[in-house]
């Protein structure tokens, strides 16, 4: 691992069920348990993971895209199944969803021609999320200050 390569954020417990991760730039997302659906609005660990999905393809199409023309919709929906079964809980049957639009013009008529190639590059080889969900990676965890 070079320091080019590694990439941390930390995780601090603010109260049962809630917690902030930090990134080394300052950034914060605060996420919980989700167990009170009415009064906790904070992500879920799941959500953010959804999240990172689409946020990581979302960015490699909007670079693709956006430098021929500046869309007036992109959204993206990502989707799962959070089951549990003899591998414990995990979530199966992933879905990235994009709906992206553009005005009337030559640069939108060449982003809407590479909106489908950029989605599909992003899904097999740029996205670091969904590239590492795909092909698996041992994960350690380990308790330092027992």
């Amino acid at each position: 691992m070079t320091e080019d390569s590694l990439r941390s954020v930390s995780v601090e417990r603010t109260a049962t069920g809630h917690f902030i991760a930090r990134n080394p730039r300052g950034g914060t997302i605060a996420f919980g348990t989700g167990s009170d659906p009415q009064a906790d609005a904070e992500f879920t660990p799941v959500e953010l993971l959804l999240a990172a999905l689409g946020g990581c393809t979302a960015v490699d199409v909007d670079i693709a895209t956006s430098r021929h023309a500046e869309p007036t919709r992109f959204s993206v929906t990502v989707t799962g199944d959070k089951i549990n079964d003899e591998l414990g809980n995990r979530m199966t049957d992933l879905k990235v969803s994009f709906s992206v639009t553009f005005p009337d013009g030559d640069g939108a008529d060449r982003a809407r021609a590479i909106l489908p190639r950029a989605v599909k590059t992003s899904h097999d080889r740029l996205c670091t999320v969904s590239r590492t969900v795909e092909i698996g990676t041992p994960v350690t965890a380990t308790v330092e200050d027992a």
